[in-house]
């Protein structure tokens, strides 16, 4: 059972994402805020913000996991972003315990695991597990709204985001093919891209949900640029040094100087160039089917994939149980694991939480190389501007 909470302290009712108010979100971005954001320092360990994902899901059941985790990195403190009615219904059926504070509203950095309820996001309404469907949608993305905003008010360091169902999303009218596109509309992001990684292999994409046959419209030198630039920094952050990156072709044999497409002499091969000129480490446009060869993922950091099934087989073929999503570009730290909401083994104790657990480490170590990245700079401001 839950220990005693304070009295609950209701939102605003959930106006739906076609409108796009989010509770005043948009209206707290400033340019300043897409830049790296700093944590209120009410607490020295960092708060890592996790939503429950889709209640009819696995969600519910990883975030029970997580929290009987014994020791969490960085002594770092998970605060589930859900409904305490559904995590307490999964932890009965699965006879587990869970003992851990419920509050409804933020007014202090916590101090152990705890559940953030969002008592609007449900409404009281019971959820069957295993199907797609818009009450589910709705809470989804309640839950993801109020993680941002806690990043965003410096309440939380990051967040880690559970899976959600594209099809209940839709259902509910959320207009977003994912947590990519909806992330970036509720920070006010413009350049964001999404990164598959683990110790094994990672890779950006260029674009991401949308039909094959639009792909070759819609690469151009400036987006390739932006994510390499993207994926450059975030190995470095993740893996120091000066990371060398490798740009997938998009036409076989990487176009064959122009015989299978012009893709790649056209937009590629400037865009790897303009990156070389920026100082980072690329090599391309190469072939596809050897980019992933043994001594490819030994050469190369990273991989600039230019659509969903091009980096995202070879990702799933070597990283399925341990893979994270990392949204980068965001302003904030976002992470999720690299799988779906699984309805067919959702609340049934059968979901293996690696995936989940690397998501939530990952989490904390962008928080810290992050915090690392800003010490830096500042540092170098400071000499700058000591020297004039």
């Amino acid at each position: 059972m839950y220990r005693a909470a304070p009295a609950m302290s209701r939102g605003a009712p959930f106006r739906g994402f076609r409108r796009i108010t989010f509770f005043g979100i948009a209206a707290a971005m400033s340019t300043a805020h897409r830049m790296t954001r700093t944590i209120k320092k009410r607490s020295t360990k960092p708060v890592m913000a996790v939503t429950m994902g889709d209640p009819a899901g696995v969600g519910p059941e990883v975030c029970l996991q997580l929290l009987a985790r014994k020791k969490h990195p960085s002594d770092s403190i998970p605060l589930i972003v859900g409904d305490g009615r559904v995590l307490e219904r999964v932890a009965r059926r699965l006879r587990v315990k869970l003992n851990v504070p419920r509050i409804y509203s933020l007014k202090a950095s916590p101090t152990e695991p705890t559940i953030l309820d969002v008592p609007d996001a449900l409404a009281g309404q019971d959820v069957t597990p295993g199907s797609s469907n818009g009450i589910c949608g709705r809470a989804a993305a309640r839950f993801i709204e109020e993680a941002i905003r806690l990043c965003m008010n410096g309440n939380a360091a990051a967040m880690v985001t559970a899976p959600i169902s594209k099809k209940a999303l839709n259902l509910a009218g959320v207009e977003f093919p994912g947590h990519t596109e909806m992330l970036a509309k509720l920070t006010q992001s413009e350049r964001v891209a999404l990164l598959l990684y683990s110790e094994k292999i990672a890779v950006a994409f260029v674009t991401l949900h949308q039909a094959l046959r639009t792909v070759p419209d819609a690469l151009t030198v400036e987006r390739v640029v932006e994510v390499g630039t993207l994926l450059n920094r975030y190995m470095r952050m993740l893996r120091g040094g000066r990371p060398r990156l490798a740009l997938l072709g998009l036409n076989p044999h990487a176009g064959e100087e122009g015989l299978f497409g012009e893709e790649e002499q056209r937009v590629l091969m400037p865009a790897a160039q303009r990156l070389c000129a920026l100082g980072i480490r690329i090599e391309g446009p190469l072939p596809s089917d050897v980019a992933f060869t043994k001594d490819g993922l030994t050469r190369y950091a990273g991989f600039v994939s230019l659509y969903h099934d091009q980096g995202g087989i070879p990702f799933k073929m070597l990283s399925f149980d341990e893979g994270v999503n990392v949204t980068m570009g965001l302003g904030i730290i976002r992470t999720s694991p690299d799988h779906g909401t699984a309805f067919d083994i959702a609340w049934k104790g059968k979901v293996r939480p690696d995936s989940f657990y690397a998501a939530y480490d990952l989490g904390v170590r962008l928080v810290l190389a992050r915090s690392k990245e800003c010490r830096r700079a500042a540092s170098a401001i400071s000499r700058s501007v000591s020297a004039e």
